[in-house]
């Protein structure tokens, strides 16, 4: 492992893909490998110890890839796994969480955030603590959202049910429990599939309400992270490759809507 080896990214699906095209993107000389376990998305709904084990499977294939730091680009895994497979690995891995709540205290003037997130991600609390360790301040109101995940999975982002969806999600973050309206000022996207769905949740919240996401601020996380071991790429062309467990045929079609001729072929993988 050197400065040469690749960035590991891992999520349940294609969501992951809107992290990889910022790191691709702020890290220009970087190679990547990038791992969809879209044979067993959605990771929301599951238990616990279930997504721990899936992400430790995960992170046990990227060892094998002598990869220098790990990207959780699933909020499912950050936020369940996180702290389980950190320990047990001999490289850096970043999650997305405590990237997301800094991007979200950074676009709050009134310091009043909703987060629409997995089952999952809402039931650990997570982005409720990060906010709060970052600012204490802050008023977070959180919401699951089962429906959106699949949407995307299944290419049916600007749909009139992906709308319909949003907005059953997101009208009560607006409107409930509060004085002024709309409630919160910034919507945080807690899944990286849920940017694949921006024109719509910008559509339910409106001009006064910002929505942000996780995926500039993990880039530069991952930067500064690179930086302080010395492991920068050192100027060799970089090289990518993308990898799903469940069918390539179905997990390319969705994912060229993220990046268009610019992904790679996407290969086969099995975890075990």
């Amino acid at each position: 492992m050197g400065a040469s080896s690749p960035i590991g990214v891992f999520d349940s699906g294609v969501g992951g893909l809107t992290v990889l095209k910022e790191l691709r993107r702020q890290l220009a000389g970087e190679s990547t490998i990038y791992l969809g376990d879209e044979a067993r998305m959605p990771y929301g709904p599951r238990p616990a110890d279930e997504v721990i084990a899936f992400t430790r499977q995960a992170m046990r294939w990227f060892a094998t890839r002598d990869c220098k730091l790990i990207v959780l680009a699933c909020n499912t895994a950050t936020a369940q796994a996180l702290e389980a497979v950190r320990d047990e690995s001999a490289v850096p891995i970043i999650g997305v969480v405590r990237p997301g709540a800094a991007a979200a205290i950074a676009s709050s003037a009134r310091r009043s955030i909703g987060v629409v997130a997995t089952v999952g991600t809402v039931r650990s609390g997570a982005y409720v603590r990060a906010v709060r360790d970052l600012d204490p301040l802050c008023d977070v109101t959180q919401q699951a959202c089962p429906r959106l995940v699949p949407i995307v999975e299944s290419g049916k982002a600007g749909t009139p049910e992906a709308l319909d969806a949003v907005r059953e999600y997101v009208a009560p973050l607006l409107s409930e429990g509060g004085v002024v309206t709309p409630v919160v000022d910034t919507l945080l996207l807690g899944c990286t599939h849920y940017p694949l769905l921006r024109e719509e949740f910008t559509k339910v919240a409106g001009p006064g309400v910002r929505v942000v996401d996780s995926a500039t601020t993990t880039a530069l996380a991952v930067r500064e992270v690179l930086a302080s071991h010395r492991l920068l790429a050192d100027g060799a062309t970089p090289t990518h490759r993308v990898f799903a467990t469940g069918p390539v045929e179905r997990f390319s079609e969705v994912a060229r809507t993220i990046f268009g001729e610019k992904l790679p072929e996407v290969e086969a993988a099995a975890l075990t």
